[in-house]
């Protein structure tokens, strides 16, 4: 006879393979064909197809199912789905054309972001014992870094957002599956989708829609993420390990926080020992919650003042004040969406580099943070070099760093690695 444990353990996993995970098309694959020789970095590893790398676009939904082809003898490389209307036309999901793309793939492929995630999950369990500390917000998926291209999940606490990256992905993921999938698994009360393209903010696909921030632990510190209407999914959880890299430099520092959102680095700094900190945001509404989070972390409210102001004027008003402060933090909004305006945000990021500069106090730090993938490390640091320079100050590179350990990327997709950080020490 089955054991209770056993016919438990059974019924989960059919529920499970009842959902479908994809939605289901009866029509057969599109099949593309390459224009041009791209057999090789597909191999590698490469997840996207770009329209104009193919002979033609046939007409389908997005989020078909497809078949993609070489450029020689018609053989058959990889399966996906399509999307005619996007510049990615393909995204690939298996370089081996004979996986079926079906709900038992894609439990596979979730799965195995699962056990990417184990210190976060054992963190969720142990608590502070673990490398990770107390930490309950984390990235779950991570689009194509997971296997699962246009897919992104992070988790906070018991909640949780996903969003889609466009209408190729919307036609390929079933969200209410994948979203209670997620739920059984993680024991999540809430997963709030993020949907703009709709006409709408979003709908919640488990759970109530959260009618207030939503409290999470960050190496025990406690933040509050607008899973409904604040910026990404409502944290930067790219900048985990950067905010602890400030918080081991700021002890008895003054310190000052540009572009703070709702205040990640301020309370990193706060909890580091800084004996002041300043953080500025041109969002009146984000600076009150940083204020909220300095407050909320138990620190005394007069070692926080928050400044709701555009950042380069207040660097240049600071400079003719001739303010300084011990460590200086930058992290901007991306000032590249697009190649287009990669001349635009060099001149931007140089600029605000110098501004930065200006007000770092001597032997002081300043960090440096870009979230644009069309400006890469070598670039990046360049406009580094040039804004401390127009400062008339030298800058000696302290460490360099990226995105945490929760947001791989795909190997031959260097653009999925758009976070830069670079701590400087100044003359």
């Amino acid at each position: 006879m089955f054991s209770l444990t056993l016919i438990l353990l059974l019924s989960r996993d059919m529920r499970y393979l009842a959902r479908m995970l994809l939605h289901e098309k009866t029509s057969s694959p599109v099949v593309l064909r390459l224009g041009r020789d791209l057999v090789r970095s597909i191999k590698r590893g490469d997840p996207w197809v770009y329209a104009d790398a193919l002979r033609d676009l046939p007409k389908a939904p997005a989020g078909s199912p497809a078949v993609l082809l070489d450029n020689r003898k018609g053989q058959a490389v990889a399966s996906g789905f399509y999307d005619p209307g996007c510049p990615v036309a393909l995204r690939i999901c298996e370089t081996d054309p004979a996986v079926k793309l079906d709900a038992r793939w894609a439990e596979r492929r979730l799965r195995c972001a699962l056990s990417l995630r184990t210190p976060f999950l054992r963190a969720r369990e142990v608590g502070g014992d673990h490398p990770v500390g107390m930490t309950t917000g984390f990235r779950l998926f991570n689009g194509e870094g997971d296997g699962l291209p246009g897919l992104v999940a992070d988790v906070y606490a018991d909640s949780a957002v996903v969003k889609l990256d466009g209408r190729g992905p919307t036609g390929f993921w079933d969200m209410a599956a994948i979203s209670a999938w997620m739920a059984d698994e993680l024991r999540l009360n809430c997963v709030y989708e993020r949907v703009k393209d709709r006409g709408s903010v979003g709908r919640s696909l488990v759970g109530k829609t959260p009618s207030e921030p939503v409290e999470f632990l960050e190496h025990g510190l406690r933040f509050t993420a607008d899973l409904v209407s604040g910026q990404k999914t409502g944290f930067f959880l790219d900048q985990r390990d950067n905010r602890q890299q400030i918080r081991a430099w700021s002890r008895e520092a003054r310190v000052l926080n540009v572009f703070s959102y709702t205040g990640g680095f301020s309370v990193a700094a706060g909890a580091g020992g800084a004996a002041h900190v300043t953080s500025v945001d041109v969002a009146p509404a984000a600076i009150e919650a940083a204020n909220d989070h300095w407050l909320r972390n138990g620190f005394v409210d007069t070692r926080h003042t928050g400044v709701a102001a555009d950042a380069f004027d207040f660097l240049g008003q600071s400079s003719q004040q001739r303010q300084h402060w011990d460590l200086v933090v930058l992290d901007p909004p991306s000032f590249a969406p697009n190649r287009e305006s990669v001349p635009s945000a060099v001149s931007a990021y140089q600029n605000l580099c110098e501004g930065g500069a200006r007000v770092t106090a001597r032997q002081g730090l300043l960090a440096l943070a870009s979230c644009s993938s069309h400006i890469d490390l070598p670039t990046f640091l360049q406009c580094c070099e040039e804004g401390i320079s127009k400062a008339r100050r030298r800058g000696t590179v302290v460490t360099v760093a990226g995105q945490p350990i929760d947001h791989p990327t795909p190997l031959a997709l260097p653009e999925f690695r758009y976070l830069k950080f670079v701590l400087l020490r100044l003359d």
